[in-house]
């Protein structure tokens, strides 16, 4: 899929992209996880970290998740990670939705999770999406509600990947559900508020 807007490109990952994804997921929890994980795990080899978890997912085609790529000019400009069967509940997980620093606020974001709420309803139709989402990261709540998400439950982060001792303190992450994905699809069909039909 292609966007009006920046001629962005949506398509999925390819091993290719691991490195470019890593660079990216890195930046992102530098600028908006600081005090939630350990100084010493973000300024550290967070890059490495990133590179290991990303050559792995994109290592071998795997049915029960998906990865979606913005590209623009050849290069990365957001991604987002989905699990299909995440929770018996709570459906399908989207693990990560990043967006580079300098095209946010450009509707990249929407766009990829309308394109995670098509993968979604295609391979789970009956499933729910959810998310976590760290307390502190307030921008990310007005963006997942303005898309309809709704908060339904607060809990301890209990690690970094299964690490505790990456984190500072006892941070507090958010659960923010779609009960039916396939409305974020019409919601993005829509033209925005104040455009011509």
């Amino acid at each position: 899929m292609t966007s009006d807007a920046g001629a962005i490109v949506y398509r999925p990952a390819a091993r290719r992209d691991a490195s470019a994804i890593a660079a990216l997921h890195a930046d992102s929890w530098r600028r908006n996880y600081r005090g939630a994980y350990a100084d010493s795990y973000l300024d550290g080899d967070l890059l490495g970290d990133r590179r290991a978890v990303w050559a792995a997912r994109l290592a071998t085609d795997a049915a029960g998740r998906r990865t979606i790529v913005a590209e623009s000019d050849g290069r990365i400009a957001g991604f987002a990670h989905v699990v299909y069967d995440g929770h018996p509940v709570w459906g399908a997980l989207l693990d990560n939705l990043h967006v580079v620093h300098d095209r946010k606020r450009q509707g990249i974001g929407a766009l990829l999770l309308d394109q995670v709420a098509r993968t979604v309803v295609e391979a789970r139709p009956a499933s729910r999406l959810f998310l976590w989402v760290l307390e502190q990261n307030e921008s990310a709540h007005a963006f997942y509600e303005s898309l309809g998400g709704r908060c339904v439950e607060r809990e301890l982060v209990s690690g970094v990947d299964g690490d505790a001792s990456r984190l500072t303190g006892a941070p507090w992450c958010l659960r923010y559900v779609w009960f039916e994905p396939a409305l974020l699809i019409r919601l993005a069909e829509r033209p925005a508020p104040g455009s011509p039909p």
